[in-house]
């Protein structure tokens, strides 16, 4: 079983160990015995969901899972749980464990443990290491702001916060240990009702991070209203500093990326209204906001990190990546080049809802001084992830919408954007493909060949525009 286990993470499994750790008997038995472990007496453990997992060749195999439990009075709830394998000998990644116990203990005095009595679990001999939310080492405050009573009181003195309720149901929306921390906080009333017009969403921050994105996003979002401009963007509420929180109300729409199921004439609409969006956000002046520098080298490391476990389990695979960021990076020295500007970033059919007020962004979490075309690309690309999900044709003509919606285009700009899609392209896809679905072999060789054909297409343009020139 040991070997079994250490050849799984170190990928001489291939993709069929990586998916018997996460999926199949015994491994998953071994996970639910070491939860179950964890939980007080008289408690039960139900459904395990994986959610999503992240693998980095011999060092580790990372995944997240809602646990469904039961306290001793037979109350269902759901908790969230990290899961690493490591290799026999490796440090443990959940952080010091000093750490980890004093903030256990403070999870448990405000009743934030149950029906676990320990929020980690262990297994030495399948190297696995469990933490449950709200544990996180790296986030000291992130019990005390699950717990409904501190919430109850954080809230009532935060004069930005206009009807702080009594009560509050807090549900955790995304659990990422040493990274990232969503919660949602829902007012009730006597009834026990949710008073859904004045929910929260309460994002959790370790560093300054969280003050820089409140203020970029309130800046961008009163200078979008000023402009009177047709997009509109989520203001937060609040940032309360001595918590490292931003606190945003609910928006009520729907997801661009819901909407592109439909091929009809509203969702053309959506995409053009999706390139106007684009266009006003670049129009943002740079003194609004201090923004961080992001560099074309950045984006490839990023990829390049991201793509590692992609060599071992699909090797042809991981060549093509391999040589197209080879070739990204030799095009992008040719092409002509502008002065950074406003970037969003993450442009995403996921971050633009379709609300009664019109279209509204949300997230402004990776904002950065880049160049522009870096989010005509990534919106790009993100349309032909959706489009290949649906299983829908007609990406290039959603896409041709897209940059209608954005206007008039310098043709050095579309092609940096090109270039970005192709790479973009294929960060999302060892990203967002999840290693344990059963199609994660044929749908990520199908994308990145994609990509491919993008900066073929890239590199013929180019070609075809310097001979014109000449």
């Amino acid at each position: 079983m040991d070997s079994d286990f250490t050849d799984a993470i170190a990928g001489r499994a291939g993709l069929a160990g990586v998916q018997w750790l996460l999926l199949e008997p015994p491994a998953s038995d071994a996970l639910r015995r070491a939860l179950a472990r964890a939980l007080a007496d008289g408690a039960s453990l139900g459904e395990i969901t994986l959610q999503r997992a992240k693998y980095k060749p011999g060092r580790h195999l990372t995944a997240y899972y809602a646990a469904q439990v039961r306290d001793r009075a037979g109350a269902q709830s759901s908790r969230m749980v990290e899961v690493s394998w490591t290799p026999p000998g490796s440090p443990d990644r959940r952080g010091d464990i000093d750490a980890m116990q004093a903030m256990q203990d403070a999870a448990v005095r405000r009743g934030l443990a149950s029906p676990f009595r320990t929020l980690l679990a262990d297994d030495p001999d399948w190297g696995l290491r469990a933490q449950i939310a709200p544990l996180d080492a790296s986030f000291p405050r992130l019990a005390r702001l699950c717990d409904p009573a501190y919430v109850r009181d954080l809230l009532a003195a935060e004069p930005s916060v206009h009807a702080p309720a009594e009560r509050y149901r807090i549900t955790p929306i995304r659990y990422r240990p040493d990274q990232r921390h969503v919660l949602r906080y829902d007012p009730l009333d006597a009834a026990g009702r949710v008073d859904a017009a004045n929910t929260l969403f309460a994002k959790v921050y370790n560093s300054n991070k969280g003050a820089r994105t409140f203020d970029v996003a309130a800046r961008v979002s009163d200078w979008l209203a000023e402009q009177g401009s047709a997009i509109g963007a989520a203001r937060p509420q609040a940032y309360v500093a001595e918590e490292g929180l931003v606190l945003y109300p609910r928006v009520t729409g729907t997801p661009l990326s819901d909407l592109l199921r439909d091929q009809g004439p509203a969702t053309a609409g959506h995409l053009r209204a999706a390139g106007a969006a684009i266009r006003a956000l670049h129009q943002t002046p740079e003194s609004l906001v201090a923004l961080q520098p992001h560099s074309f080298a950045k984006e490839v490391k990023g990829i390049v990190s991201a793509s590692e476990h992609v060599h071992p389990l699909l090797p042809a695979t991981g060549a093509t990546i391999g040589a197209l960021v080879e070739r990204a990076r030799e095009l992008h020295e040719r092409l002509p080049q502008e002065p950074p500007a406003f970037a969003y970033g993450d442009f995403k059919a996921d971050h633009l809802w379709a609300t009664p007020a019109g279209m509204t962004l949300i997230d402004f979490d990776t904002c950065y001084l880049s160049d522009p075309a870096i989010d005509l690309g990534k919106f790009l690309a993100d349309v032909q992830w959706w489009y290949d999900g649906y299983g829908l044709g007609g990406v290039a003509e959603a896409q041709e919408q897209f940059l209608a919606g954005y206007g008039p285009i310098a043709p050095d700009r579309l092609l940096r954007a090109r270039l970005y899609e192709a790479l973009v392209l294929t960060k999302s896809t060892v990203r967002r493909v999840r290693l344990f679905d059963p199609d994660w072999a044929p749908r990520t060789e199908r994308l990145i060949a994609r990509a491919a054909a993008v900066l073929d297409q890239v590199d013929a343009a180019f070609a075809g525009q310097a001979a014109t020139e000449a």
